[in-house]
């Protein structure tokens, strides 16, 4: 596959700075027009996006998983992870997928925020709203 060769990351840090400042750019839009974003999600490549995009809690307001992390707090990243009933209680706007690679996974489980008309955002490889 080429990976190690430089050809293969040619255009990597324009691409990395672009997923960041759609994220920020979307979330920042979000909140001056007073959306609710939450994100789903606690694994490790949804804390390195966070981090490397600078997100924190006035951009994004709590993140939630399936998993038994509910009540963690990650390194670096002032959101806490709460349980789905916070989601269903807060009904925000928009669901930020964090492990964008399980989008149809996660929107099928989650297919309930339709109901308040709630919509899913993934920000890799491109920002996307869907719903």
């Amino acid at each position: 596959m080429g990976i190690a060769t430089r050809a293969y990351y040619a255009g990597f840090q324009p691409r990395a700075n672009r997923i960041k400042n759609d994220l920020v750019r979307f979330l920042i839009e979000a909140q001056q027009t007073g959306k609710t974003v939450m994100a789903y999600g606690a694994a490790a490549k949804g804390n390195t996006l966070l981090n490397y995009a600078g997100v924190r809690a006035d951009l994004l307001r709590a993140r939630w998983t399936e998993s038994g992390k509910a009540g963690e707090v990650h390194a670096r990243q002032p959101h806490t992870i709460v349980a789905q009933r916070h989601l269903e209680d807060a009904r925000p706007e928009f669901v930020l997928i964090l492990p964008w690679n399980l989008k149809e996974e996660v929107m099928s489980q989650l297919e309930f925020i339709a109901q308040w008309g709630g919509k899913f955002v993934t920000a890799v490889p491109a920002l996307e709203v869907v719903g």
